[in-house]
C-alpha cells in the first residue's frame, strides 16, 4: 500500500491556495487512499470482521464450564424428613467427552435409601461420552465449525464492500475529472469567441468587415457563454458526487471548494491489462467464495444431520469417593464408581432422513448456484476487457482526428487572414474542434471507468493503494 497521506495538509493545500498558485492538484491516487482510510464504508466493513469474531466466541460458549447446585428440604412435624444438597461443575470440551465433578450432602429420617451418604458428603468425578450419535460431531462443535465459517466469511463481505465503494469511488472522480477538462473546453471556446469578436470590431470599424460579421461573432460569444455556463454547472454537480466520498480522521464528511481541481485528464499513462492476471484473479473473487463458504457450512449441517441416524448410546462413569486426603486415604483409588448407560433411537427415522436428505438438496442448489455465479462473473469480465480495449482503440485513433482537426483550424485561420476564408468556416472549424475534445475527454473518462469495471468484475479493488 502506498504511505498515508496528511488529510487535512492536503485539504488545506487544494482550497486555500489560489487556483494558480495550485502545483499538486487532487490526483486519483490520493483520493483514493482518503477514500481508502477514512470513508463511513471502510469502517462499516471492518464490523462485518467484529460480526465474525463474535459469532466465533459465542460458539465457544458451549464449551465453557459451568457450575449448578440444588438444595431440597423438607420439614414436617419437627421432623426433618430430608435435606438433600448437590453441587457440580460441567466441562465440556470439543473431544465431545463431557467431565464432571460432583459432591452430594444427603441426610433425613425418610431420606430414600439409594441416597445415603457419608456424614462428610460423597464427591464424585467422571465423564461422560456419546459412542454413537454425537461421537464424531454434535451440536455444539457444528455450531463452532459453522462460527469459524462465518468468520471467514466476513473476511469476504468486507472485501465485497470494498470492491463496490472502490468502483463507486472511481466512477465519481474521473466523472470529477471530465467535468472539469470539460469546462477548461468550453473556457478557452468562450475566451477565442470574446478574442475575435473583439478583433471583428476593429476590423468593422476599420472598414475591413461587414457589419453582419460582427452580429456572427456576437452570437457566438452567447453561444459559447451558455455552454460554458452548463459545463460549470455540471462541473458543480460532479463535486458535490465527490464531496461524499471525503471524510477526514474525525469521521466529519469535508466538501472541496471550489477551487479543488483534479489531475490533467491525460496525465496517466494507458493501462495494460493482462487478461491471464484477472482470468485467475476471478477464481478468488468474494462472491465466488461467499458461495464456497456457504457449502462449507452446508457440508458441517450435513454431516451433522447424518449424525442423527446413528443410535445414541451414551456411557456415564463417576468415581467415588468421601476424602481427597492424601495418596494413602485417596479414595479414588477404592472400587466405588457409578456407571450408566442410556440407549435411544427412532424406529423409522423418517424425521432424520427427511433432515439430511433436505440438506443434500441444498448442496446440490448451492453447486448450481456457484457453477451459474461463475460463468457470470467470467462473463462481466470478459464484457468488460473487451470494452476497454475498444475504448483504448477508439481513444487512440479519436487522438489522432483531434490533431487533424487542430491543423484544419490552424489553416482556416491563415486563410482567414489573407481574406480567402470567413468567419462563419472558422467557427464551424472552431466548433468541430471543441467538439472532439469534449469526444477525446468522454473516452479518456470511460476508459479508466472500464479499468475500474474489470478490476471490479476480477475481485479487485483498493489492493493497489
Amino acid at each position: 500500500m502506498k504511505q498515508s497521506i496528511g488529510l487535512l495538509g492536503l485539504l488545506f493545500a487544494f482550497v486555500l491556495t489560489p487556483l494558480s498558485a495550485q502545483d499538486k492538484p487532487l490526483t486519483f491516487d490520493q483520493f483514493m487512499i482518503w477514500v481508502r482510510q477514512y470513508h463511513p464504508v471502510v469502517k462499516q466493513a471492518d464490523l462485518y470482521l467484529e460480526f465474525g469474531k463474535q459469532e466465533v466466541r459465542k460458539a465457544r460458549g458451549g464449551f465453557d464450564p459451568y457450575l449448578y447446585g440444588s438444595i431440597d428440604e423438607k420439614q414436617y412435624q419437627e421432623k426433618q424428613y430430608y435435606n438433600k444438597r448437590e453441587g457440580g461443575v460441567l466441562i465440556p470440551t470439543v473431544g465431545g467427552v463431557e467431565f464432571q465433578g460432583i459432591v452430594e450432602n444427603n441426610r433425613g429420617t425418610y431420606l430414600n435409601p439409594e441416597q445415603n451418604v457419608p456424614s462428610n458428603g460423597l464427591y464424585a468425578v467422571g465423564a461422560a461420552v456419546n459412542v454413537g450419535n454425537g461421537l464424531l460431531i454434535d451440536k455444539r462443535r457444528a455450531a463452532l465449525q459453522q462460527a469459524k465459517i462465518y468468520n471467514l466469511a466476513s473476511i469476504e463481505e468486507r472485501r465485497l464492500s470494498l470492491i463496490n465503494l472502490y468502483y463507486d469511488a472511481t466512477v465519481a472522480y474521473w466523472k470529477w475529472a471530465g467535468a472539469y477538462a470539460d469546462l477548461k473546453v468550453h473556457e478557452e471556446g468562450l475566451r477565442l469567441a470574446k478574442v475575435r469578436f473583439e478583433g471583428v470590431i476593429r476590423r468593422f470599424e476599420q472598414g475591413d468587415l461587414p457589419a453582419i460579421d460582427t452580429l456572427e461573432a456576437y452570437t457566438q460569444v452567447l453561444n459559447r457563454s451558455i455552454k460554458f455556463q452548463k459545463a460549470g454547472y455540471e462541473f458543480f454537480s460532479s463535486t458535490q458526487e465527490l464531496n461524499v466520498y471525503l471524510w477526514d480522521e474525525e469521521e466529519r464528511p469535508i466538501g472541496l471548494e471550489a477551487l479543488a481541481v483534479p489531475e490533467p485528464l491525460f496525465s496517466l499513462p494507458f493501462q495494460e491489462l493482462n487478461k491471464d492476471f484477472y482470468s485467475e484473479a476471478l477464481l478468488d473473487h468474494p462472491e465466488l467464495r461467499l458461495i464456497d463458504y456457504d457449502l462449507d457450512y452446508l457440508d458441517v449441517e450435513r454431516r451433522y444431520k447424518a449424525e442423527q441416524l446413528k443410535p445414541k448410546i451414551k456411557l456415564k462413569y463417576n468415581f467415588l469417593t468421601e476424602t481427597f486426603g492424601g495418596m494413602q486415604q485417596l479414595g479414588f483409588l477404592e472400587n466405588n464408581y457409578k456407571f450408566g448407560l442410556q440407549v435411544a433411537t427412532p424406529l423409522l427415522l423418517r424425521k432424520e432422513r427427511g433432515d439430511l436428505g433436505l440438506t443434500k438438496t441444498k448442496i446440490a442448489d448451492v453447486n448450481y448456484k456457484r457453477d451459474l455465479k461463475f460463468e457470470q462473473l467470467s462473463a462481466k469480465l470478459r464484457k468488460f476487457f473487451n470494452e476497454y480495449q475498444v475504448l483504448d482503440q477508439q481513444l487512440k485513433i479519436f487522438s489522432q482526428n483531434v490533431k487533424g482537426l487542430e491543423n484544419l483550424l490552424k489553416g482556416e485561420r491563415i486563410k482567414f487572414e489573407l481574406g480567402e476564408s470567413s468567419l462563419f468556416l472558422i467557427n464551424a472549424r472552431e466548433t468541430s474542434l471543441f467538439d472532439s475534445h469534449l469526444v477525446n475527454n468522454s473516452l479518456y473518462v470511460d476508459l479508466n471507468i472500464a479499468f475500474s469495471k474489470v478490476r471490479s468484475a476480477a475481485g479487485l479493488g483498493f489492493e493497489d493503494f
